[in-house]
């Protein structure tokens, strides 16, 4: 994979240079310390394009296939780590391609610039060639948009985007350029943003809420911590864990806060939500407090509403005040970015164990492993089962790779069974459920974390979705690593069919072609393992490869994903089988 060398000459605030506005873009990326950027060019956007082209040095250009590759590698690279990731496209269908990328990180909370062309401003609303409103399109997904006409504009407007993206709770940023202006000239001087009139992406800590908070929990019996994304967004893994040992309080994960605590830690009893853990899903409605940290008890977690929590007080430490009392009242609301919250109220905790309370939590635990986990993965049948092969991944890694998973069965069982060692090592499409997202979005996490093995967990049908970047591998020689847990079917529809449709396997069974042939077109490495007996092996030769790897892994067909709770039911209604 290309390594890029960053330019240390910057245009400073100092001294204007005369340019044109598609220079300016260029000139624009390079100030706010942009180095990577993921696209695909066309007409309206070609003018960055040329300029992209003498920056070849100073800022990478991806050639994905497909634009919503390049916003999916965009995120990946975002996820790991803690930057603006950056995707670029034409107008008309590239910038519509960009949509559901965009939309999948703003509710992840995944910081982006989105950059799209336009037609003149001249032509606008004309109907022009491959001319689509996206500011209209996109303002429900962004966090902010923009569409600038003039090269004047561009410096102010690139600038408070990637504040807006990268600050308070994060989120996608799109920027739309008509050609004209990428053509017009300005007097060019960069200014990085710092503070916009009516934008408070942090609101102040209030001292009453934090010592409330405090004394609620140092008073509690059973106290129970949900966490989520928020940790890592807020860089506050260290704080949250001087926190939970201090407090001694169980904890538990949401789907996308996991790796921001270590799988193997004590007070880490599992994940909550419709696939979750067993323990910690029960016993929400068990405790009687309930700490919310960085997560939005999005109805994946919390099942019904009215029986959720309903006998605990609410703590809720969040940075977005829209999201307290959204879903779940707050008995104390704690707002703030969750590093300086946390860090606030540790001196007033109380040092605690709750060994009874713990063993709750161990007890429930050991049945989820003798009904379901054991099972999974001390196999007995022949067939091969999707956890077994997540254990094997473990062995093979010891917990240190990033996990970039799509979205399905093999999801959850790659989010129950993987261990994590480090932060930011698990990137998955949480909200939005995108289909398609991880083989581009790993390519984005390699180039991220290049130092870091990147292993991308993908279903039948999702690979099929942006099979075609295969070739940004093929492209950029990024070494990712790809297993496709193959079970013929669309997994998570078809278990849904069997036990709320009577079996009735409508338009979900799939006819696959050769992955490992396809594959192996794009001069990939490729294996197939149908037997349990070539599974170890077969993994440990894909992680020691130093180039891009695919692993086919042909799993029990009808394999369901367990434990569950039912749509709208209790979360005490977790069902084993």
């Amino acid at each position: 994979m290309e390594t890029i060398t960053k330019s240390t000459q910057k245009v400073t605030d100092k001294k204007s240079v005369k340019i044109t506005g598609a220079e300016a873009i260029v000139k624009c990326l390079l100030e706010e310390n942009v180095d990577l950027i993921y696209g695909y060019p066309g007409g309206a956007i070609m003018p960055v394009y040329d300029e992209l082209f003498k920056y070849e040095k100073e800022l990478q250009h991806v050639l994905t296939r497909h634009e919503q590759g390049a916003i999916h590698a965009a995120q990946g690279f975002a996820r790991v780590t803690d930057k603006v990731g950056v995707a670029i496209a034409t107008s008309g269908p590239g910038a519509t391609n960009l949509v559901t990328g965009i939309a999948d990180a703003q509710i992840d909370s995944t910081p982006l610039v989105c950059i799209t062309g336009q037609v003149g401003s001249h032509l606008l609303g004309s109907d022009a060639f491959q001319e689509t409103d996206i500011i209209s399109i996109s303002t429900p997904v962004t966090k902010w948009n923009y569409q600038i006409t003039k090269a004047s504009e561009i410096p102010e407007v690139f600038a408070k985007a990637f504040y807006i993206a990268k600050s308070g709770r994060p989120g996608p940023v799109l920027i739309d350029v008509t050609k004209d202006a990428q053509f017009g000239e300005l007097d060019f001087t960069y200014k990085p943003c710092r503070h916009v009139r009516s934008y408070n992406p942090v609101p102040p800590m209030e001292p009453a809420k934090i010592a409330e908070a405090a004394e609620i929990i140092n008073n509690a019996k059973k106290p129970f911590i949900v966490w989520g994304q928020g940790l890592t967004l807020g860089n506050a893994e260290a704080e949250f864990k001087d926190f939970i040992e201090k407090a001694g309080i169980p904890s538990a994960s949401t789907l996308l806060g996991l790796s921001a605590l270590p799988s193997d830690h004590e007070l880490h009893v599992g994940m909550v939500g419709m696939h979750g853990n067993y323990a910690p899903n029960k016993l929400t409605n068990e405790c009687d407090v309930l700490i919310a940290v960085g997560m939005r008890f999005d109805d994946r977690v919390t099942g019904s509403l009215a029986t959720y929590a309903k006998q605990a007080k609410v703590i809720h430490f969040e940075i977005d005040p829209a999201e307290v009392d959204k879903n779940v009242k707050a008995d104390v609301a704690v707002l703030g970015n969750v590093k300086d919250t946390l860090t606030a109220i540790l001196p007033l905790i109380d040092k605690k164990e709750y060994k009874d309370w713990e063993q709750e939590f161990q007890d429930l635990y050991d049945i989820e492993y003798k009904e379901v986990i054991d099972g999974q993965i001390n196999v007995s049948t022949d067939g091969i089962t999707m956890a077994e092969t997540m254990m094997a991944l473990n062995k093979a890694t010891d917990g240190d790779a990033v996990i970039v998973s799509d979205v399905g069965q093999h999801q959850m069982i790659a989010s129950r069974f993987s261990k994590f060692n480090k932060g930011r090592s698990k990137v998955t499409s949480g909200g939005l459920g995108t289909m398609g997202f991880a083989l581009p979005a790993a390519i984005g996490a390699k180039m991220g974390a290049p130092d870091r093995e990147v292993v991308a967990i993908i279903g039948d049908g999702g690979f099929q979705m942006n099979i075609q970047e295969l070739g940004t591998i093929l492209q950029t020689k990024a070494p990712v690593k790809i297993v496709v847990l193959n079970n013929q079917f669309l997994g998570m529809v078809r278990q849904w069919q069997e036990l709320f449709f009577d079996g009735r396997y409508a338009s979900t069974e799939m006819t696959n072609p050769n992955f490992v042939k396809i594959a192996e077109g794009y001069s990939i490495k490729a294996r197939k393992v149908t037997e349990r007996a070539e599974l170890s092996e077969a993994v440990n030769e894909m992680i020691a490869s130093k180039e891009s790897y695919f692993l086919e892994v042909m799993v029990e067909m009808e394999e369901n994903v367990f434990p569950m709770i039912p749509t709208g039911s209790s979360v005490s209604d977790i069902r084993l089988k």
